[in-house]
């Protein structure tokens, strides 16, 4: 079956012309929505949640965005065509010539995406491209096979705590066009930040003449949150407060990636203000964990009654603040 193309902004429910803003938005509502901590049907809502994910990647970084919309449906044109019978998830293939094509299932990117946004990392067994590979076409010893690279979509909570990933990987001889799958596990460490690699020994390309088989890299790419930032090893939510709140202090109920904690908010928090929840963001090295930062977003009422109108303009005959106002 060959590579489907994939609608982001469908995906998102959003038109061609959605703005920054919207896309964000969009993205947050429905990953609240299809999260699998929160869905009760959790294998729909984790697929769903890996779509919603995929899409914002794409239209979530301008770069991305401007390639995908550049291209568009006609984004075969710029890439050799699919072999047929290809398995659905991670798709990378070698260019003609190369020994071996490599499709994978369970990395939690679609075909397209990977073909689309990340076939430029593929390590080529024999090719000379290969980490630890090298040509072979004049060489009678054994030769090492050529080192794979994947991205793997890995959610927070796997970050956090870790987790056992099933993959299955079709590869296919360049030569003869005979394939083959294997399926195996892959443990995903506690602390998987953003671009490390996890390596799965043997699962590489074949080795020529008896040598070893290369090895395989699975490439961390952490999946977007509607609730959380990721810097490092800290998470930085945005916390919505009502001016008053800021004026008056308050104490308030932020997430975390294992529940609701209680974060007081002293008399005068401004704008931008951080405030540290010390020990829940992802572990670390020597498993300490970073902090969670909550950052202060102030939001006033779009719409309001005539009496909190009547409030709002008396506070502002009375009151003797000016932001603009010179130190």
């Amino acid at each position: 079956m060959a590579v489907e193309f994939k609608d982001y902004y469908r995906s998102l429910g959003l038109p061609k012309t959605a703005s920054d803003d919207e896309i964000k938005k969009a993205f947050r509502n429905l990953a609240r929505k299809h999260h699998p901590d929160v869905a009760k049907d959790k294998a729909a809502a984790e697929e769903k949640f890996k779509e919603i994910n995929e899409a914002y990647e794409v239209l979530g970084d301008p770069d991305k965005r401007r390639k995908y919309d550049t291209l568009g449906a006609n984004w075969k044109q710029g890439f050799a065509p699919p072999p047929e019978g290809d398995m659905g998830g991670g798709f990378r293939s070698t260019r003609p010539g190369d020994a071996e094509e490599f499709h994978f299932h369970g990395t939690g990117f679609s075909d397209f995406f990977e073909q689309f946004f990340g076939g430029q990392d593929i390590h080529r067994g024999f090719s000379g491209f290969g980490r630890g590979g090298g040509y072979g076409g004049a060489a009678t010893g054994p030769q090492r096979g050529g080192d794979v690279e994947s991205d793997l979509l890995v959610t927070l909570q796997e970050a956090l705590n870790g987790s056992v990933r099933q993959l299955s990987l079709r590869r296919i001889d360049g030569q003869s066009g005979q394939a083959r799958t294997e399926t195996f596990r892959v443990r995903i460490p506690a602390g998987a930040t953003e671009g490390r690699l996890i390596r799965v020994p043997g699962k590489g390309g074949e080795g020529l003449n008896g040598g070893s088989p290369g090895d395989l890299f699975l490439r961390v790419r952490l999946a977007r949150h509607p609730d959380f930032r990721v810097r490092g090893n800290d998470l930085y939510h945005d916390l919505l407060l009502a001016p008053w709140e800021a004026v008056l202090g308050t104490t308030v109920s932020v997430p975390t990636l294992e529940g609701q904690v209680s974060l007081r908010i002293p008399p005068g928090a401004q704008a931008g203000q951080q405030f540290r929840v010390r020990d829940r963001g992802l572990p670390g090295e020597g498993g300490v964990r970073g902090h969670l930062l909550a950052v202060i977003n102030l939001a006033t009422p779009e719409r309001v009654s005539d009496a909190e109108r009547a409030n709002w303009e008396a506070l502002a005959r009375n009151s003797t603040f000016n932001p603009r106002r010179t130190p």
